[in-house]
C-alpha cells in the first residue's frame, strides 16, 4: 500500500456563499492524498501502473472550474470525481483552502478537509 499526495494545487475559483465572491473570485489551495495499492509501479516502473498524477490534477482541476456555495460542496465534488475515475484508489483525503476570506477581519485562510 502506499500514497500520492498532491499539496499545494493552486487555483483561482468562484466559490462562496456571496454574490460578490461568485463574481470577484479568489484564489484556493488544494491538498489531495490518494491511498492505493503500488506494487506493481514499484516493480515495473511504469506509468500504467499506477495512478497519474497529472490526470488526477486535471480532475481537481476542472472540479474547481465550477462554482459553488460552499467549501464542504468542492472538497465532496473533488472526492468523488477522483474516486470514480481512478477505481484503483482505496481512499481518498482532500482539504481545499480559500485563501483571505471575507470575514470582516484579518484571516489568512478557511479550509474544510474531507476524506473517503
Amino acid at each position: 500500500m502506499g500514497k500520492i499526495l498532491l499539496e499545494g494545487m493552486e487555483f483561482f475559483a468562484y466559490h462562496g456563499h456571496l454574490k460578490e465572491e461568485q463574481i470577484i473570485g479568489t484564489m484556493f489551495n488544494v491538498d489531495l492524498e490518494l491511498e492505493f495499492d503500488t506494487s506493481a509501479a514499484e516493480k515495473s516502473d511504469l506509468l500504467h501502473d499506477t495512478v497519474n498524477y497529472q490526470e488526477v490534477y486535471k480532475t481537481v482541476k476542472t472540479v474547481m472550474e465550477q462554482k459553488s456555495h460552499l467549501l464542504e460542496h468542492v472538497a465532496y465534488r473533488i472526492l468523488d470525481k477522483v474516486r470514480s475515475s481512478f477505481p484503483h484508489v482505496i481512499s481518498a483525503k482532500v482539504r481545499i483552502a480559500k485563501i483571505n476570506p471575507p470575514l470582516g477581519g484579518k484571516v489568512h485562510q478557511v479550509a474544510c478537509m474531507l476524506s473517503q
